[in-house]
C-alpha cells in the first residue's frame, strides 16, 4: 500500500465529495462517531479542541459509524442535528460509515494498517482517534477510552 493520508476522499454528511488532501498542512484529527454510545459526549471536548486550535491548524473530521451496538442509527440529517443541537458541532462531519470489514472506508483500512493499536488492524469502538501530521501522516492512535483533553498535549506539541 503506497497511499498516503491525502490520497483518500470521503463525503461529507450532506454528500459532498472532499479529499484529504484539502487538509493539507494541517494536524488532523479522524474519529469515529456515534449518537447513542456512552463515549459520545466526547463531542464536547472535541469541539472544544477544534475551537480551541482550529486558528493553530486543527482539524477534526468525525466519520458517524453504527458497527458498534447499533449505537449510531439515524439518517445523516438526524445525526447532523443531534451533533449540532446537543454538542455544538462545528468541524465537519461526514457520511455514516463502516470502519471494519470488507465494506470498510478505504480512508480507514489505511488508518488501521498504518497504526494498528492493540487489537490489530481493527477498530475496537466508537470514538478511536487518529492523529495525522501537517505531513500527512498517521502518527498516533488514541483508544475510545482516551478523552481528547488527554490529546490536548499531544495534539499542542504537533501544532
Amino acid at each position: 500500500m503506497n497511499s498516503t493520508f491525502y490520497s483518500f476522499s470521503a463525503n461529507t454528511i450532506m454528500g459532498e465529495k472532499i479529499s484529504m488532501s484539502d487538509f493539507k498542512d494541517k494536524v488532523v484529527v479522524v474519529v469515529n462517531t456515534a449518537s447513542k454510545c456512552g463515549f459520545t459526549p466526547q463531542y464536547e471536548g472535541l469541539e472544544l479542541l477544534y475551537k480551541k486550535y482550529g486558528a493553530k491548524g486543527l482539524v477534526i473530521l468525525g466519520f458517524p459509524c453504527n458497527q458498534f451496538g447499533k449505537q449510531e442509527p439515524g439518517t445523516a440529517e438526524e445525526i447532523a442535528q443531534g451533533c449540532l443541537v446537543n454538542y455544538g458541532v462545528t468541524f465537519p462531519m461526514f457520511e455514516k460509515i463502516a470502519v471494519n470489514g470488507e465494506g470498510a472506508l478505504p480512508l480507514y483500512a489505511y488508518l488501521k494498517k498504518t497504526l494498528p493499536g492493540f487489537l490489530g488492524g481493527w477498530i475496537k469502538w466508537n470514538f478511536t482517534k487518529f492523529v495525522i501530521d501537517r505531513n500527512g501522516k498517521a502518527v498516533k492512535r488514541f483508544a475510545p477510552h482516551e478523552t481528547p483533553l488527554q490529546m490536548e498535549e499531544y495534539l499542542r506539541k504537533l501544532l
